[in-house]
């Protein structure tokens, strides 16, 4: 698909939207997040997910020297700022997005990674550090959880980015566990003194993949420490939190702040809704394509994310979601399927959603948990003062009892034993 032309500098209309303060580390607190995903992360997704509640949302992992070859373009219609490689986008964003989008970078080396946030700073609200991305395009330079058995480089990267970062840029991280939870809490407490606003951990080894059950019964541990070092720092959850209901769950499980949700919200964006889209081939696979094409986004990368949407049948037939599916696969681009979209306006699809998270900003979305019960302290029992049955008071002493020795309350000298005293058998 061709790409339209683009405007070097901003829209001369920029959206009108009320300000919005910067980001704090309490922003990172009762929230319900969009996790950083390769491909599914599109910018799309994000803006049906912040649509549909999510508080904050994270860009997929973007490699350093990647970003730092591309040119950021406006387009003059759409708005949509798109940093752009020699034959595709290699990272797509959009103002209304900006008050609640993490920047993800991929890197193992401090002044790359620093130099790749300020070629996006005026886009992004702040930056996520991944150190924990298992596969091997991350890993084979020492980047994500390759960062885990490097704890060195690893903090030295968040170091400079929290000194280079203006103080209205978080800067964030996201690792994995340990196989050792004693080694998991020492780097964690490394990470929590570079000066970060928040950690997300995903409650998987670096080995084991999304079919193997999280261990979030690890999480509370690292909660409990991570407050009591007193930096105020939130702990975010990732890993089997499938929407907005379960993160209730998780968190009561794990003491978490926040959670971050992926595989979930691939399957379906709307999952941070109470009330999550139903029949996703008619209610979600229609608006997305159109904002998708308005958007710009390449037909492949928004054919993969539909592809991926799942969702509760109710109306939609068994076969009709499968002929949906075919006609999808044998799509080459936005015209063929353009009967499936419909008539409805692309540009107004968009800003329809636009317009929803102006309504509503998706950072009042909060999920406030009652505090959690405080064991009562155990009663003392009463100190006895019944004299037990069939014993006697005793007498207080009288004038004819004896004095107590001279030297009372000195210490007796052992007598000398010189010989060993035999073992047992």
């Amino acid at each position: 698909m061709s790409r339209r032309s683009h405007s070097a500098s901003p829209s001369p209309r920029p959206l009108k939207r009320s300000k919005i303060d910067h980001l704090t580390k309490d922003d990172f607190k009762n929230g319900v997040f969009l996790a950083p995903m390769v491909r599914s992360g599109a910018l799309p997704t994000r803006l049906f997910a912040l649509k549909h509640g999510a508080t904050m949302v994270w860009g997929p992992e973007i490699v350093d020297k990647a970003i730092l070859h591309s040119k950021r373009e406006v387009d003059p219609i759409t708005g949509v700022v798109s940093y752009n490689g020699v034959s595709r986008a290699i990272f797509a964003t959009h103002p209304i997005e900006k008050p609640y989008l993490i920047y993800q970078i991929g890197s193992a080396d401090p002044g790359l990674a620093v130099q790749a946030a300020k070629t996006v700073i005026q886009d992004i609200s702040g930056v996520d550090l991944n150190c924990g991305c298992p596969k091997p395009f991350s890993t084979h330079s020492g980047m994500g959880a390759a960062l885990l058995t490097n704890p060195d480089l690893l903090c030295s990267i968040l170091t400079a980015l929290r000194k280079e970062m203006p103080p209205h840029i978080t800067v964030t991280a996201k690792i994995r566990l340990l196989p050792s939870q004693e080694d998991t809490l020492k780097l964690v407490e490394r990470i929590v003194n570079t000066g970060i606003s928040a950690l997300t951990v995903h409650c998987r080894t670096r080995s084991m993949r999304d079919k193997d059950k999280a261990k979030i019964e690890k999480l509370r541990e690292i909660v409990d420490f991570v407050r009591g070092l007193g930096k105020g720092i939130a702990v975010i959850e990732n890993g089997d939190c499938t929407g907005w209901e379960d993160a209730e769950r998780v968190r009561k499980t794990t003491g978490a702040d926040s959670v971050m949700i992926a595989r979930g919200a691939e399957s379906n964006p709307s999952c941070f809704s109470t009330e999550p889209l139903t029949d996703v081939e008619r209610n979600l696979w229609p608006a997305y394509l159109r904002v998708a094409k308005y958007s710009d986004n390449h037909f492949s990368l928004t054919k993969f994310c539909v592809t991926q949407f799942k969702g509760r049948r109710i109306e939609v037939t068994k076969s009709e979601s499968h002929e949906l599916h075919q006609k999808l696969s044998r799509a080459k681009s936005y015209t063929d399927m353009q009967d499936f979209m419909g008539d409805h306006s692309c540009e107004e699809e968009f800003k329809a959603i636009v317009h929803a998270i102006e309504e509503k900003p998706p950072r009042e979305n909060r999920m406030i948990l009652p505090p959690e019960p405080q064991a009562e302290p155990a009663e003392l029992p009463e100190t006895c003062l019944v004299t037990p049955e069939d014993t006697q008071n005793p007498e207080p002493p009288g004038s004819g009892a004896p004095f107590l020795p001279h030297d009372f309350g000195k210490i007796l000298a052992l007598p000398d034993r010189t010989e060993t005293t035999p073992t047992p058998m």
